[in-house]
This record gives C-alpha cells, sequence and structure tokens, in this order.
C-alpha cells in the first residue's frame, strides 16, 4: 500500500476517534492525526490503530460473566462504568453518599 493511502487511512481513523472528556488537552485523535504525517508510516501501525478503533481484540476475547462479575463484588465494574458515565457528565455522589459508602 502507498505513503499516501496509508496517510488517508490513519487520517480517517484520527477523524472518527472520540474525544476523551476527562482529558481535553491530550487526545488520541491528534496524535493519530500527527502519526498520518509520519514518513515511515508502516501499515502495521495503520491495522492497529483501526483494531483499537473498532474493538476487535474485546470481540475476539470476550470476557466471562465470572470475570465481569466477581464472586466478591458482583457489581464492582457495573458502578465502575456508571461512575465514568456520571463523571464524565459532571454528575458526582454527595459527600454524605461517599462518607457511608452507598453506591445507589
Amino acid at each position: 500500500m502507498s505513503a499516501s493511502k496509508l496517510s488517508q487511512k490513519l487520517s480517517s481513523i484520527a477523524t472518527s476517534w472520540p474525544t476523551d472528556p476527562f482529558r481535553p488537552n491530550l487526545q488520541l485523535k491528534n496524535f493519530l492525526q500527527s502519526l498520518s504525517t509520519h514518513p515511515k508510516l508502516t501499515p502495521a501501525a495503520v491495522q492497529t490503530a483501526q483494531a483499537l478503533r473498532d474493538n476487535a481484540i474485546m470481540k475476539r476475547y470476550s470476557l466471562s460473566d465470572k470475570t465481569l462479575k466477581p464472586a466478591s463484588m458482583p457489581k464492582y465494574y457495573e458502578r465502575l462504568v456508571e461512575g465514568y458515565e456520571k463523571s464524565a457528565r459532571g454528575a458526582g455522589r454527595p459527600w454524605w453518599k461517599i462518607f457511608f459508602g452507598i453506591w445507589s
């Protein structure tokens, strides 16, 4: 594949990359965009970026229910995702829920 096609493909991957709300000054899409102009861009780098964007590893190696819901804390990952989403929206838990360890 020619260097210009690789550059265009990586550039299109960079533009479709989602923004990170927690690091507004440090975005992976900016890094990928600058990498697309690198003179020694390889097809492996473009394929890796595409696999990361498409969650290819997560689809290939899916996690079992036993891993996602450990016996010691079955709702741990659900709470983690919920906290991440609330934090991205700017909503936090009140101090008293933090103090008493209330998660709902």
